[in-house]
């Protein structure tokens, strides 16, 4: 006779992990689109040193954050566990989303959270839109990321523009 679902357990949705400093986050898989080694990147100009370039993948210009030099004010480390991560910036659209690459330290594990388990740190107020709530496990908390925080609609239309303009550029 199979064993029941306990609670929360059919809710569990996998999610790629990994660190800003000592601090672990986590992104949603439906939201990745791939997984890439570092890449040479084309630099935007006038914007934040966060945004760390542009690149061109599989016929699309991507717009790349450098997460690290966003929150904590220093670039990612080159490091073996550090990625380029590709996720859809509106994952309701699936393949049809604007692509955004994120630079992301030690994302190399992932691992399964339930959704239910996510809860408000109670600090919400005046934090950036991208910091979503937090879960515990026996290795400490981890914060989920929400992607389509990450940009705010000005510098999202400067960037996949300057992705586009890019992309029309001859090579």
């Amino acid at each position: 006779m199979p064993k029941a679902a306990t609670a929360g357990s059919a809710k569990r949705e996998l999610h790629l992990l990994f660190q800003l400093g000592e601090d672990r986050y986590a992104i949603s898989a439906r939201e990745v689109a791939e997984v890439l080694p570092l890449r040479q990147l084309k630099q935007v100009p006038e914007t934040p040193e966060w945004v760390a370039g542009v690149f061109q993948h599989r016929g699309r210009m991507i717009p790349v954050l450098d997460l690290n030099q966003r929150v904590l004010k220093r670039p990612a480390l080159e490091r073996n566990s550090t990625r380029l991560v590709l996720v859809y910036f509106d994952a309701q659209r699936g393949e049809h989303a604007c692509v955004l690459g994120l630079i992301l330290e030690q994302a190399t594990n992932t691992l399964r959270l339930s959704a239910d388990a996510f809860t408000s740190s109670g600090l919400e107020a005046g934090q950036p839109d991208y910091l979503g709530p937090t879960q515990a496990n026996e290795r400490g908390l981890i914060q989920r990321i929400n992607v389509h925080g990450l940009l705010d609609d000005a510098l999202r239309a400067v960037l996949f523009k300057a992705a586009q303009q890019a992309g029309d550029a001859p090579a």
